[in-house]
This record gives C-alpha cells, sequence and structure tokens, in this order.
C-alpha cells in the first residue's frame, strides 16, 4: 500500500545487553551438573564459571551475536533490508575482541549501534545449552551490566538518535542493568506519543525485578512475553488465573500514562496460538506449521517474533499483519543456529 510511510534511518530505537552466544549441543548430564532447566533464561553465577570453561571446549561450539534487544532489531532490520540503519541500537561493550565481533556483526546487519565502550569488565556472553528443541540461556553479563545513563544515553549526541525515533523497543533483561535509562526513554515515548515497547523476557524478571519492571509498566504501549512468562507475571501480580487470555486482559488494562494509546498485549506460546489483545477483545492467531525435524535450535524464536513484529510496525501495518511477519521471522530462525538468518527474506 503506497501509503504506508516508508522507514527511515533511526526510526526503530532499541537498548539493552549486547552479548555474544556461545552455542553448543549439550546433554542432560551436563544440564543437571550445573543445575539447569532444559528451556529458561537466568543469569550467571559463581558456580557457572566452569560451564563457561566447558562450554567452548565442546566439539560444535558455535559463536554469534546475540543479546535479546540487539537480535530483535537486527531482524527487524533484516526484514526491512532498506534503507540501512533503520534501527539504533544502544549497551555496553568491554574494550576486547568479542566487542570488535559484536561492532563487526551489528555493521554487517546493518544496525546503528552505538556502544558505551568501558574497559573494566569484559564483553558480555551467553552460553545457550542446546538439547533437542530446548535452549537453557545462561548469561555473564559481565561489560553489559556497566551501561551508564549519563556516561551514554545523556549525551546529546545519543539523545538526538532516541530523539529521532518513532518506535521503541526495550527488553526486560535491561531492567537489571539501567531501570533509569528504560524510565528516561519510556518517558519521552509517552510524552511524544510514540510506541514504547518491552518484554517480560524471562520469568526471574517478573520475580526480581517486579519493582522497575512495574515502574516502567505504564508508559508500555505494547508488551510481549511467551506463555511461561506471562503465568509468572500473572502470579506475581496476584491476578488468579492461570488463563491465557485472561492474563493478557488484565496486563491490558495496568494502569497507563498515554490514554491515546490502548496497550496492546502479546503472548507467544511456542508452537500453539499466539495470543493478542486486539482492541477489547483477545484473540488467537496460529503459527506457520513447521515439521518437528526441521527445528535446529529455538534460541532467538522470541528475538525473532519481536523483530519481525517491529519491522512492519515501523511502517504502521495493523496489528494482525505486525504478528503476521514475527511468525515468518521466528519460523525462519528456528531452522537454523541461533539468532541467524538467511541474506533476504522471502516475505510479502
Amino acid at each position: 500500500v503506497s501509503d504506508m510511510p516508508t522507514p527511515s534511518e533511526n526510526m526503530l530505537f532499541g537498548m539493552g545487553n549486547p552479548l555474544l552466544d556461545i552455542s553448543a549441543v549439550v546433554d542432560k548430564d551436563f544440564l543437571d551438573k550445573f543445575g539447569l532447566k532444559p528451556n529458561d533464561q537466568i543469569l550467571a553465577e559463581d558456580r557457572h564459571k566452569a560451564l563457561f570453561e566447558e562450554i567452548v571446549k565442546r566439539n560444535k561450539v558455535e559463536y554469534h551475536a546475540g543479546g535479546s534487544t540487539q537480535n530483535s532489531v537486527k531482524i527487524a532490520q533484516w526484514m526491512l533490508q532498506k534503507p540501512h540503519k533503520v534501527a539504533t541500537f544502544f549497551g555496553c561493550i568491554g574494550k576486547d575482541r568479542f566487542g570488535e565481533i559484536l561492532k563487526k556483526k551489528a555493521e554487517e546487519a546493518h544496525v546503528d549501534a552505538h556502544y558505551y565502550e568501558q574497559n573494566e569488565e569484559p564483553t558480555g556472553t551467553c552460553a545457550a545449552c542446546i538439547t533437542g528443541d530446548n535452549r537453557s540461556l545462561v548469561a555473564n553479563l559481565a561489560a553489559a551490566n556497566c551501561y551508564k545513563k549519563e556516561k551514554h544515553l545523556d549525551l546529546d549526541s545519543n539523545w538526538e538518535l532516541v530523539k529521532k525515533a518513532k518506535v521503541y523497543y526495550i527488553a526486560g533483561f535491561f531492567l537489571t542493568v539501567s531501570p533509569e535509562s528504560i524510565v528516561k526513554v519510556a518517558r519521552h515515548a509517552s510524552d511524544k506519543n510514540k510506541i514504547f515497547c518491552m518484554n517480560l523476557s524471562a520469568p526471574f524478571i517478573s520475580q526480581f525485578f517486579k519493582e522497575p519492571l512495574m515502574k516502567v509498566m505504564p508508559y508500555v504501549d505494547i508488551l510481549f512475553g511467551n506463555e511461561t512468562e506471562a503465568a509468572t507475571f500473572a502470579k506475581e501480580l496476584g491476578f488468579e488465573t492461570d488463563d491465557i487470555a485472561e492474563i493478557a486482559k488484565k496486563t491490558q488494562n495496568l494502569p497507563k500514562e498515554n490514554t491515546k494509546r490502548q496497550r496492546v498485549v502479546v503472548f507467544t506460546q511456542g508452537k500453539d496460538d499466539t495470543v493478542a489483545t486486539v482492541g477489547d477483545r483477545v484473540t488467537m492467531f496460529p503459527v506457520l506449521d513447521i515439521d518437528q525435524n526441521d527445528i535446529v535450535d529455538t534460541n532467538g524464536a522470541g528475538d525473532a517474533f519481536v523483530g519481525g513484529f517491529l519491522s512492519a510496525l515501523v511502517q504502521e501495518h495493523a496489528l494482525e499483519e505486525c504478528i503476521r511477519a514475527g511468525h515468518y521471522a521466528a519460523n525462519v530462525i528456528i531452522r537454523r543456529v541461533g539468532c541467524t538468518f538467511p541474506e533476504k527474506p522471502d516475505y510479502h
């Protein structure tokens, strides 16, 4: 449709933890040894130090640029193709080889990455422990945890890039790093009637970072999450229901600053239907069929869904269309290792 806006540079803004993914296929013994659930996301503790040393010695280990928000904005850029640099990304890295890899990968993906670089901590990593179609993620944030609002976000040249955007996306993971940066961006979006999106990201966010999460919630126009995260969120907020449609509705009705936009809640459920609030109704959207044998690695599926969704959102497409684009991107990503993609999308 010709009246749809053409995306322009820096129209989509993302901020989060830039991590280098280290993925390897492991067995149940490996998971048990480090007390990991087959399908989970956690922050690394001291007892996981050996895990990182061991996983790099596995025979088929792969390194990919990762970090939830960074994955999503890359996928959005990939879906859009042109112009380059529709997506901006902020995050903190170390002055080291892994940091150089992340810079190179962002450039190859045509994302306008502006990293805060420091040398106190090394670039963050995420061990992706793959068993079948499950993935257990252990993030060692390191440098990613060193992002500072006053050292980076507040700088005029950086804040100008924030102001250029129309759509904002920050994964819940960043709540553990710099909630004050999130609130500053979220308030800006709300004041200017722009679109601020957030992700529940992992059960531990709702459990242990509920306070910063709920400080941002009034500014959230679109909230993403999967079925496990939705259930944990509902439990933490005392919704007293495990019906996902009901949870979506109650989440939509939480207090909101900018009343010009009704909150949209989108919950994915793996191979089951995606649940979304459409106006005052809750609607189910079936995902694309895929043969179990074609699933290589579900790591990044949620990030890819958001990326596809955002690519349609910056073009002001209807919600149904955003979800369709999300389903397409996720379907492509799960056929590949890590959050990687072919040269061009085949999406119409």
